[in-house]
C-alpha cells in the first residue's frame, strides 16, 4: 500500500520490475551491485598478494588485507551515497578497507589510483558474466542445431518484406539463427579483458623498477589478461566487449523477432512452449502471446543504445577522464545483465519451440498456386549442413 514515504531515502534493491528479460537470471546475479563490490574487493586483495610476491608489502599485510576484503563486512548503500563525494566507490570502500585491515592498512591500495580497482573490477564482473553468456549461448545453439537437423527439409514459405517470395525451409531459418548466435560466440569469447593498473596519472610512478613485473603478476592473481600499458583513456577493452555483446544481443532479438511474426495469429506456424504463468494476458484469458520472445526483442533493442553511451566515452580527455569513465559504468553492466539475460531466455524460447510442418506447408501450398509450380526450396537443405558442420566443428 503506497504511503508519503514511499518516495524516501531507503534503498531497496534494484530486482528487475521493470526489466523482466533479466530478472532473476544468472546474468543478474554476476552483475549486482554485491557482485561489483566483490569484485573490486577481489581487485584489492589480488594487488596485495602481488605485491607480497615482488616484496612491496609484507606477506603478512597481503594475507590481512584478503581477509578483510569480505563484501558482507562492507555496507553497500553506506559506500555507494559515500561515493557521490568522492566521484567514485573507491575512495569510501579504500577507507573502510583500511579500518578492517587493522596495522595492514597502511599497504591497502599502494601505487593504485581509484580507476585501476574500479576498472579491474569491472572486468573480473565482464569475465564472470561471460562465463554465464556464453554458457546460456551454448544451450541455445544445441537446440538450433535440433531444429535445423529436425526440420532441415521441412517446407515453409521464405519471406522478404514481410511478404511470401519463394519456397524455403524451417531448416534453413534455422541455421541462419544458428550461425548467427555461433559467430556472436566468437566474437564475445575472443575479446580480451585486462587488468588495469596505471596509478595516478597512468605512469605506474609507485613501483620504480619492479612496475612491469607487477603488472604481470596482477594479472596473473586475478586471471586477467596483461596489458601492454594502462588504459586509463583508451577504452578499447570496454568498447570491444560492449560492441561484442550488442552483436549478441542482435542475434539473439533476430530469433525472437522471426519467432514473433511466425507466431502471430494468421500465420501460426510456431509457438512458444505452454506452460503455468507462460504468455498470459491480464484482459484477454484466450490469448497466447510470445512473451520469451517480447523479453528477448526487448533486450536487443536496449543493448545497442546502452553501448553507443560507451563508445562514445572513448573520446576521454588526457590522463584521467572527466564524466566520460563514470558515464561507461552503468551502460556497460546493463549490455551485460541484458544480454545475459536475453541468452537465457532464448535458450528456453528454442528449447521448447513447437513447430506446426502442416501449418508451413499449407501457406507454402497457397504460395505455389500464386507460383503456378514449385520451384523448389534451392540449396536449402546444404545450406543447413553447412551451418550444422560449422557448429560441429565449433564443438570439437
Amino acid at each position: 500500500m503506497a504511503s508519503d514515504d514511499d518516495t524516501g531515502r531507503t534503498a531497496a534493491p534494484d530486482a528487475g520490475l521493470l526489466s523482466p528479460v533479466r530478472a532473476g537470471t544468472a546474468a543478474e546475479a554476476a552483475t549486482s551491485d554485491h557482485a561489483y563490490l566483490a569484485a573490486m574487493l577481489d581487485a584489492e586483495a589480488a594487488l596485495a598478494r602481488a605485491q607480497a610476491r615482488l616484496g612491496i608489502i609484507p606477506p603478512e599485510a597481503a594475507e590481512a588485507i584478503a581477509a578483510a576484503a569480505v563484501p558482507e563486512r562492507f555496507d553497500l548503500v553506506d559506500l555507494a551515497r559515500r561515493a557521490r563525494g568522492s566521484g567514485n566507490p573507491v575512495v569510501p570502500l579504500v577507507a573502510d578497507l583500511r579500518a578492517l585491515a587493522g596495522a595492514a592498512g597502511e599497504h591497502v591500495h599502494r601505487g593504485a589510483t581509484s580507476q585501476d580497482i574500479v576498472d579491474t573490477g569491472a572486468m573480473l564482473v565482464a569475465f564472470r558474466t561471460r562465463r554465464v553468456v556464453v554458457a546460456e549461448l551454448d544451450r541455445a545453439l544445441e537446440a538450433l542445431a535440433g531444429l535445423a537437423a529436425r526440420y532441415r527439409d521441412t517446407p515453409m514459405p521464405a519471406r522478404t518484406l514481410g511478404r511470401q517470395a519463394l519456397p524455403t525451409t524451417f531448416g534453413a531459418k534455422a541455421a541462419n539463427w544458428l550461425l548467427g548466435c555461433l559467430e556472436a560466440r566468437g566474437r564475445l569469447t575472443a575479446v580480451i579483458l585486462p587488468v588495469q593498473l596505471g596509478g595516478p596519472a597512468g605512469t605506474l610512478d609507485a613501483y620504480g623498477a619492479r612496475a612491469f613485473d607487477l603488472v604481470a603478476a596482477y594479472a596473473e592473481e586475478t586471471g586477467l589478461a596483461r596489458p601492454v600499458l594502462p588504459w586509463h583513456t583508451r577504452r578499447t577493452p570496454v568498447a570491444e566487449l560492449a560492441g561484442a555483446l550488442a552483436l549478441t544481443a542482435g542475434a539473439l532479438g533476430k530469433i525472437g523477432t522471426d519467432v514473433w511474426l511466425l507466431a502471430q495469429s494468421e500465420v501460426a506456424e510456431v509457438a512458444e512452449a505452454a506452460g503455468p504463468g507462460r504468455g498470459g494476458s491480464s484482459s484477454m484469458p484466450h490469448k497466447r502471446n510470445p512473451a520469451l520472445s517480447a523479453l528477448v526483442r526487448s533486450a536487443a533493442l536496449q543493448v545497442p543504445a546502452q553501448a553507443q553511451v560507451v563508445y562514445a566515452a572513448l573520446a576521454a580527455p588526457h590522463e584521467r577522464p572527466a564524466g566520460e569513465w563514470h558515464a561507461e559504468w552503468q551502460p556497460l553492466r546493463e549490455c551485460l545483465r541484458l544480454t545475459g539475460g536475453a541468452a537465457e531466455t532464448a535458450a528456453g524460447l528454442v528449447s521448447g519451440l513447437e513447430v506446426s510442418a502442416e501449418l508451413m506447408r499449407a501457406d507454402l501450398d497457397d504460395l505455389l498456386d500464386a507460383l503456378g509450380g514449385d520451384p523448389g526450396p534451392g540449396a536449402a537443405g546444404a545450406l543447413v549442413d553447412r551451418a550444422l558442420d560449422a557448429y560441429r566443428r565449433s564443438r570439437a
